[in-house]
Parts: structure tokens; C-alpha cells; sequence
């Protein structure tokens, strides 16, 4: 109820606001394309999207549309920045680390192993260097970005066998995309990113071992755990945001009131994802314990974590030795984060770890 309370009043002065800014604004309706990563099957991600569009739409009076093309329209998951970046659409929905391949400082504006939860984070992008970073690291591609929607903690993953020991990796077929990809390669396993379409059938075909994805209401819509029973908790993606990805030139070139419009779109219908996971993942849990009490929830042993821990660090370490900016940002995330957990553990650890 507070939550609702609050949405009410923060879109309410978002319409006063707008309403000023658009008083002397032009009528002509501007209609803009976006494309997703995603297929129609993905709340909270394609609702998020959804969301936007809709407030855009009712923020402008109707003066700024966006249709939006899922992944079975354009048939390009992980090719949106460049058909952003050339104009074929004003802008996007997807996930920094997915062109880590490209850009190695893009991964770093989704989420990195080990690093800060979903408060700690958007506390960086919006009051610490977060946005000033990113904003710099996506001009080289002709876009701005914006926080797009964080799912929280993300889990493991699924595995069709138990991993007991870092031998258990040696060859293991894995999807997982982003840095916590790049450790497991280092520990010995054959990585992979396929396309979110494409996830279950790799696996039930038998083309991966194992894969992450989300969390249980995602994952559980998407048919894992009849594949693959051993369900992993969490370490490599503390915070992972979306990101709306939008074309420069088309961005520039807004009135003052849609682009404020657009930006308090994107704002809210991103911390309305959190919300939204973070409720759907409490449901799934819930239903999990009764309806597939086969599924084995494991944690990495400590062996294996330390290994990973240890990979993790000789990987930035590499990476920041050869790339001045990604090491910056890092170093901006870390100060950042030494900063915040020292409050999340006396805040929000302290009062769960008291009040079981």
C-alpha cells in the first residue's frame, strides 16, 4: 500500500512537471520503434518495456507512441545496440553484457560477481558516477543508456548433475553470459550464450549441461527443473539491470518535454521491475517447496566459491592492466560499494540476520 502511495504521488508531480514543460509544445505526434532481446514470454522484462511505452504514450497525451518489435520480429537478440546505433530503431531493451565481446566496459553497467546488490547499485548510477560513466562509455556507440530494470539477485543456475568439485566443471556445456561466463571458462568449463528464445531446447537436446537464467518465477515458467534438478544459489549477478539503449541523435533531438517524459518513463517502469521480480520470485519460491519438491537447492561448496572468487579477481586484474577505463569504473564501483555495504550489513543484514 505504501509502495502504491508513493507510485501515485511520484507520477502525479511527474504530470504536473510535464504538463509545464509541454504547454507550448507542439502538437505533431512523434512515433518512435524499439526493439527487444526478449520474446513475449518474459515478464517482468517485456512488461517493463510495456510499462514505459504506456506512461510515454499517457504522459505525451498521446503526442509520443512507441511500437515496440520483440526478438520474433526483428530475429536479432544480441544485435539491438547496432540497430539502434544505425538508426534501423530509436532505441532498445536488453543487457549490457551481452557485448562484453565488443566493449568488455559495457558488461560493467549490468552487473558484476561479487559486486553490489540492487540498492547499492542504483544508488551508484543515480547519486554517485554510475550515469556519468555510462553515459561516457556508451557514446563511443552512438546511444545514450538508462537503467532498464533489475531483477536483484540472480540464481546459479541449473545443473543436470551435482557439483561437488571444481573437477565437476572440467567440460561442463554452460549458458552464461557476461563476466561470471569468463570465470567459469577460466575453471575449465565450455561457455556459451545463446539466446533467451533458445535456452530450453539447448538444454533438452542436450547442447548445454547446464545454464543460468534468473530466478525461480522466470526460471520456472521457462521449464528448467525438468531437465535439470540441481538448482544453485547465487553469486555472479547481485544486481542485474537491464538496459534501455536509445539512439543519440534521435534523443538530442526530442522537445524538452519528451525527453522528460521518456526519462521519467524509463525511471519508473525500471523500479517497478524490481518490484515486480522481487513479488513473483517470493510466489515461485512458495509454490516451488509444494509443486516440485524434487527440485535439490545446493550452494556452490567453498572450494569451488573460492575459485571463483580467486578467478574473478585475476580476470579484472587482466582486463584492468590493458583498459584504462575499465579499470576506472571499477574502481568507481568499488569506492562505491566500500562506501554502501558498510550500511547494508548494519541496516538490512544485521536487522535479517537478527530478526529470524
Amino acid at each position: 500500500m505504501f509502495t502504491q502511495t508513493i507510485r501515485s504521488i511520484l507520477t502525479c508531480s511527474l504530470f504536473s512537471l510535464l504538463f509545464a514543460l509541454g504547454a507550448h509544445a507542439s502538437s505533431d505526434t512523434v512515433t518512435w520503434k524499439l526493439a527487444t532481446s526478449w520474446s513475449k514470454v518474459f515478464p517482468p522484462f517485456t512488461d517493463t518495456v510495456e510499462n514505459m511505452v504506456t506512461m510515454v504514450d499517457q504522459m505525451s497525451g498521446g503526442e509520443f507512441k512507441i511500437k515496440i518489435d520483440d526478438v520474433s520480429k526483428h530475429k536479432a537478440a544480441f544485435g539491438v545496440l547496432d540497430a539502434v546505433k544505425l538508426g534501423q530503431y530509436d532505441m532498445a531493451h536488453s543487457a549490457s553484457y551481452y557485448w562484453k565481446g565488443r566493449d568488455p566496459v559495457l558488461l560493467l553497467f549490468t552487473t558484476m560477481p561479487f559486486g553490489m546488490n540492487a540498492l547499492e547499485q542504483y544508488a551508484w548510477f543515480y547519486r554517485g558516477e554510475g550515469m556519468e560513466w555510462m553515459q561516457k562509455a556508451y557514446a563511443k556507440h552512438g546511444v545514450y543508456s538508462f537503467p532498464g530494470g533489475n531483477t536483484g539477485m540472480q540464481m546459479g543456475g541449473w545443473f543436470r548433475k551435482e557439483i561437488r568439485s571444481l573437477e565437476d566443471l572440467k567440460g561442463l556445456k554452460m549458458r552464461i553470459p557476461g563476466f561470471a561466463g569468463e570465470i567459469f571458462a577460466k575453471l575449465g568449463c565450455a561457455v556459451t550464450n545463446i539466446a533467451p528464445s533458445e535456452l530450453y531446447t539447448s538444454l533438452e537436446r542436450g547442447t548445454i549441461d547446464a545454464l543460468e537464467w534468473v530466478g525461480p518465477s522466470m526460471d520456472m515458467s521457462m521449464g528448467f527443473h525438468k531437465i535439470a534438478p540441481y538448482y544453485y544459489t547465487g553469486w555472479h549477478e547481485p544486481a542485474t539491470e537491464l538496459q534501455f539503449i536509445v539512439n543519440k541523435a534521435k534523443f538530442d533531438a526530442l522537445s524538452p518535454k519528451n525527453k522528460a517524459i521518456l526519462k521519467a518513463a524509463m525511471r519508473l517502469s525500471a523500479y517497478d521491475m524490481l518490484i515486480q521480480n522481487a513479488d513473483m520470485n517470493a510466489a515461485a519460491w512458495d509454490r516451488m517447496k509444494t509443486e516440485y519438491p524434487n527440485i535439490k537447492i545446493k550452494t556452490f561448496p567453498k572450494p569451488v566459491m573460492d575459485a571463483m572468487r580467486q578467478a574473478n579477481a585475476e580476470l579484472i586484474a587482466e582486463e584492468s592492466s590493458k583498459n584504462q577505463e575499465f579499470k576506472k569504473i571499477v574502481e568507481s564501483q568499488r569506492a562505491y560499494m566500500q562506501k554502501a555495504r558498510a550500511w547494508t550489513l548494519i541496516g538490512e543484514y544485521a536487522y535479517i540476520r537478527d530478526n529470524q
